[in-house]
């Protein structure tokens, strides 16, 4: 039975939001016996069930370990070779650099090969492209920059899998290339030492849902059995992978990849890592964004993230890894104070370019399946953020474009049920863009100006039926549903069991039924608030509900009436002032009375 044809939970076929509700997993059976087996809480039984886990699989599920599930690393594609070329160069003393993309997962990949040679006592040059001057990806006066540096070795991490012809130039200039990337890769490879990439066409496939960061932790794998194998180590201090497991937990989750398999591995084993605040720039970040309780995948995604990706959106690139390799505790305060600063910078322009780019979309989103808006001067560094505002505001895939004399780059987000990536390289083999790839869910592009308007017609031509039958289907998964009384930090606690969430696994959302509204305001940046008690006044519980002023939600919010809500959303622990309480993230609302 599709989503469509079960009955909506409490009766809701259309909420504030105009989503139908949905329970994840209607198995009550399935949800105990997981529950009595493992000898877990019977809502953790429910969450696993919701996330159609098999019952030989629980166990592990609940507690994944890179001795379960690390790959042998020879077992992927040009990963011996690629180690063999590394360790030669180590042996030898060649000068090698690391190329890393911008992003999150740029920054902690060359961050992690940076950290793990430094423990073993090998230099390494970090090589971040500017956004603006270079673009993404490797380039060629990059590499003839490095070149003139003496380098002999160049490892790209986060890109290069699509790099042709700067792969020709690398070999004109006898410059040896190893590729380690993440990103779709086409049948023909560029001409490199070695390709590592679970994404090759004649890969496995069984791990293509690692971001570049678990590649590289992986390659690092190799590398290390290597060095030990041919008894480099032999009077040298051998390095400690897992210390860097934090690096690979931050570029997992911010590259917003599924927390399945080897990933949840990664992640579950990184934030123990983080925990213990080993890492001086992680550490340093965390006090920065005053983050003052052990991280989870929401202060990864949400709090640290952003403040690395900071630099490389402002014109800073290299800040974010030289922030997550560096030993020196007064240098890294420094650096993630000026990251901290560069976010709120990125803040302003990011909500500048919204309101524009929302204009636009108004007059576009009634008659449009797919939403295209491009602006003069609208900075490359937040038109990705910018698209996933639109796309969540409208319920549609949105390409956002920044225009720079006749040329423009564009940043684009899809929803559940259209692949963007796969139309964005249409479109390039059709000769309609400069550049463009992406995923299922995003997708990067280099445009003419002219072009802009010819490519809105082809995707929508191309996805108008998708996105039909996407918008057809659009519902909300929940886990369940608890009284106020019931929202506890005891119950928050038990769910953790089942964690880490993430993309692929999706954090519980609960519904706190027949919710009164006693007190609603608003907060900081158009952030509605409201205190809930339930049913004969029993318990009380804050709920906040983010950028939702002036939207049918926030405002029924707003103008409750002291009326009676069912709340669905996540429930949070909330720390201040040392005390812990349970609060609610609200995402949606169904008005009862």
């Amino acid at each position: 039975m599709s989503d469509m044809e079960k009955p909506a939970f409490l009766g809701v076929e259309q909420s504030l939001k105009g989503k139908k509700w949905r329970l994840r997993s209607e198995d009550d059976r399935k949800a105990l016996t997981i529950s009595q087996r493992l000898d877990v809480p019977e809502i953790v039984g429910r969450v696993l069930a919701g996330r159609d886990v098999p019952l030989d699989e629980a166990e592990r599920y609940l507690s994944p370990t890179l001795k379960d599930l690390l790959p042998n690393p020879s077992s992927f594609k040009d990963m011996d070779a690629a180690a063999a070329r590394i360790v030669t160069a180590i042996k030898n003393g060649e000068k090698i650099a690391v190329f890393g993309d911008y992003d999150v997962d740029g920054a902690t990949s060359s961050g992690l090969l940076k950290s793990f040679f430094d423990q073993i006592g090998v230099p390494l040059r970090i090589y971040i492209p500017d956004r603006m001057s270079e673009g993404y990806g490797l380039n060629s006066p990059a590499l003839e920059t490095l070149k003139g540096e003496g380098m002999d070795l160049v490892i790209t991490v986060d890109c290069g899998i699509l790099s042709f012809d700067e792969a020709d130039r690398a070999q004109e200039l006898n410059l040896d290339l190893i590729i380690v990337d993440h990103h779709q890769a086409e049948t023909r490879l560029p001409n490199a030492a070695a390709v590592v990439n679970p994404k090759r066409h004649d890969e496995s496939q069984e791990f293509t849902y690692l971001a570049a960061v678990g590649v590289a932790f992986i390659l690092l794998v190799a590398i290390n059995r290597d060095l030990r194998d041919s008894g480099w180590y032999e009077g040298r201090q051998t390095p400690d992978l897992f210390r860097l497991l934090d690096l690979v937990a931050l570029g997992t989750v911010c590259d917003v990849v599924p927390l399945v398999g080897l990933n949840r591995a990664f992640v579950s084993q990184g934030l123990k890592v983080m925990a213990q605040r080993r890492n001086p720039g992680l550490v340093a970040l965390a006090d920065v964004a005053g983050l003052d309780e052990a991280p989870g995948t929401y202060h990864l995604g949400f709090i640290m993230g952003p403040r690395v990706n900071a630099g490389g959106r402002v014109g800073k690139a290299d800040y974010g890894p030289r922030l997550l390799s560096s030993p020196n505790p007064d240098e890294c305060m420094e650096l993630a104070r000026v990251l901290d600063e560069y976010n709120q910078e990125r803040k302003a322009i990011e909500t500048q370019v919204t309101e524009e780019a929302m204009e636009q979309a108004e007059r576009l989103s009634a008659s449009e399946s797919v939403l295209v808006v491009a602006g003069e001067g609208w900075h490359p560094g937040v038109i990705g953020i910018v698209a996933s505002r639109l796309k969540e505001s409208y319920q549609r895939p949105t390409i956002v474009i920044g225009l720079d004399g006749d040329v423009g780059k564009g940043s684009g987000r899809s929803i559940a049920g259209v692949d963007l990536g796969a139309a964005v390289g249409a479109a390039r083999h059709k000769e309609m863009l400069i550049a463009g790839g992406g995923h299922a869910m995003a997708a990067g592009l280099t445009i003419a100006r002219d072009q802009i308007e010819p490519f809105r017609q082809f995707l929508e031509s191309r996805l108008a039926d998708h996105v039909k039958e996407a918008l057809k289907g659009a519902s909300l998964g929940l886990d369940g549903m608890v009284g106020v009384e019931g929202a506890t930090v005891d119950l928050i606690e038990k769910m953790e069991m089942a964690g880490p969430y993430g993309a692929g696994n999706p954090e519980p959302r609960f519904v706190v039924g027949h919710a009164k509204i006693v007190k609603a305001d608003i907060v900081g940046e158009n952030h509605v608030r409201v205190i809930l008690t339930g049913v004969g006044n029993r318990g009380r519980l804050t709920g906040i509900c983010f950028k939702s002023l002036e939207t049918p939600l926030g405002d029924a919010l707003i103008n409750h009436r002291g009326g009676t809500f069912h709340i669905a959303g996540y429930l949070r622990k909330n720390t201040w002032r040392g005390q812990t309480s349970a609060q609610i993230l609200i995402e949606d609302a169904h008005r009862i009375i």
